[in-house]
């Protein structure tokens, strides 16, 4: 069993959906929708607000610009096209936190733009080069939140980004290491304690269990919270009663 004192838990925001408020002020990173798959302007200013109000690290939450579908339909995408948007996008909310005097220091992918520039390695290696590049033009060096395991996270690191593997507390996984469909039955973990269940197990444990009753490795340093489900303030506060229970703090 390895023994950690910490863990950082991150939850997705800005996306119009109301749980911020609650949610922001409970974990200690935040992926701030950039206005493409959701969000606009005063939701990126309110969540910006909330994290420096919290002392929450701030991230860009670039997705598919796909509000119909919330961003999680797979859109086809050249390795090009996918590193203009998530710089872009990542861009735009630095902008707009520049009038806050906020620095945002990571970019998490969002839906299916995640999944697929996770499992494809020209998509991860064509957004992971775009990444440095902008860091170094910039002076402000992007850090990389990627599915542990994931092409995205090993081209990330090849790289030289700091990368934190990601793991779900809310989402079950393949036996392959893949997250189940969200349209499979169990896709999605409704149940919060159930989800503090397998947060602890991932940050304690280095395991996740399989929706097929098995497990799997996970060396995440990181733990998401998807912000859009109406449960999200409470997962947050569950989950860190399980990890304090087991003296495990929340924070980067």
């Amino acid at each position: 069993m390895k023994r950690i004192a910490s863990v950082d838990l991150n939850a997705d925001v800005g996306e119009g959906c109301g749980a911020d408020e609650e949610l922001v002020p409970l974990v200690s990173s935040v992926n701030i929708s950039c206005g493409a798959h959701a969000g606009d302007l005063a939701t990126m200013r309110r969540a910006l607000e909330l994290a420096l109000r919290s002392g929450a690290a701030i991230g860009a939450h670039p997705g598919f610009a796909d509000r119909e579908h919330f961003g999680r339909r797979e859109i086809p995408v050249s390795a090009r096209e996918a590193a203009a948007l998530v710089v872009a996008q990542a861009q735009a909310l630095r902008r707009v936190a520049g009038g806050f005097g906020a620095r945002v220091g990571h970019v998490k992918l969002h839906g299916a733009l995640y999944t697929m520039v996770s499992r494809d390695g020209a998509l991860s290696r064509a957004v992971v080069a775009a990444l440095v590049e902008d860091g170094a033009q910039s002076g402000e060096p992007w850090e990389l939140f990627a599915m542990a395991g994931s092409a995205l996270a090993s081209v990330g690191r090849e790289a030289g980004l700091r990368v934190l593997g990601e793991a779900f507390a809310d989402r079950s996984y393949m036996r392959d290491g893949s997250l189940a469909p969200r349209s499979e039955p169990g896709g999605v973990i409704g149940d919060a304690d159930a989800a503090a269940r397998q947060a602890l197990r991932i940050a304690r444990d280095g395991l996740a269990p399989t929706i097929d009753g098995g497990e799997i490795p996970v060396n995440a340093q990181t733990i998401c919270i998807h912000g859009d489900g109406p449960g999200a303030a409470v997962l947050a506060r569950r989950i860190r009663h399980e990890l304090a229970a087991a003296g495990i703090a929340v924070g980067r």
